[in-house]
């Protein structure tokens, strides 16, 4: 109860550098926490709190979306019409490993891949949802996981449909990092969890000849980034810490599982 406590104060006065890493160990003692323990009404305030702060999160994200993608208006970029106000950037933090809006969330599981050139560069797809066309993001490799399929079998396969690079299993690192993701795509919202391996190509060419209906109509290119350039983008990509994480992806992996926002 005293890390639980301890952990609640560091979130609460922690600056906006460091806040989304105290909300991240806060929620994980949460997660932790055995509710049965709790009186009825704690154990539904605590709930509906933690339901509160996903919400919360989700509108602000949306709001430095919305913000980034006028940004990116050539009008704005002429006219200067943001002045002199600092680029608006997202919070993530983990969510809570109860579903939230359960009834309204369809749950994913992916299996996604960093692939990485002879130059250590990251293939990147970029792409929009169908309903808002004019908001891109970049991405990596990987899509979701069929049923009776596991991570790596999954991972092997979605390289190979979707750059034409044949990997076996043991071409594969990790899983390095787990992914906890709320989205909306095509009109549905998604619960995902999305599992990160390390690959590694001789070559750049990538086909994409086998992408599948949604992939051809939502995805417009790719193009392989060094940490260098993910680290002073001003595109929105996918994890938000892919920067951050990818010089780590370049040692020999440790055997642990780390989450990624």
């Amino acid at each position: 109860r005293a890390e639980l406590t301890a952990a609640a104060d560091r979130a609460e006065r922690a600056s906006r550098a460091d806040r989304e890493a105290a909300e991240n160990r806060l929620s994980a003692l949460l997660e932790g926490l055995d509710r049965s323990v709790l009186a009825p009404a704690l154990a539904a305030e605590l709930s509906d709190a933690e339901q509160r702060v996903v919400l919360a999160r989700r509108v602000h994200n949306d709001a430095v979306r919305d913000t980034l993608a006028l940004r990116q208006r050539r009008s704005v970029r002429w006219l200067r019409l943001a002045g002199t106000a600092p680029t608006p950037s997202y919070f993530e933090i983990a969510e809570p490993g109860a579903e939230v809006e359960a009834s309204a969330l369809t749950q994913r599981v992916s299996a996604r891949v960093v692939l990485l050139d002879a130059a250590n560069r990251v293939l990147l797809f970029e792409g929009f949802d169908p309903t808002r066309p004019d908001e891109l993001f970049w991405f990596t490799v990987g899509g979701g996981v069929e049923p009776g399929e596991d991570l790596r079998a999954a991972a092997v396969r979605e390289v190979f449909e979707e750059t034409g690079v044949e990997l076996s299993a043991d071409d594969l690192v990790g899983p390095l990092w787990r992914r906890h993701a709320v989205f909306a795509f095509d009109g549905l919202s998604y619960a995902a969890v999305e599992w990160f391996f390390v690959g590694r190509v001789d070559g750049g060419e990538v086909d994409t000849s086998r992408f599948n209906d949604i992939e051809r109509q939502t995805i417009r290119r790719h193009r392989w980034w060094s940490a260098e350039e993910l680290a002073t983008t001003d595109a929105t990509v996918y994890p938000v810490q892919l920067a951050e994480v990818l010089p780590s992806a370049l040692d020999d992996w440790d055997g642990a599982t780390r989450s990624l926002r």
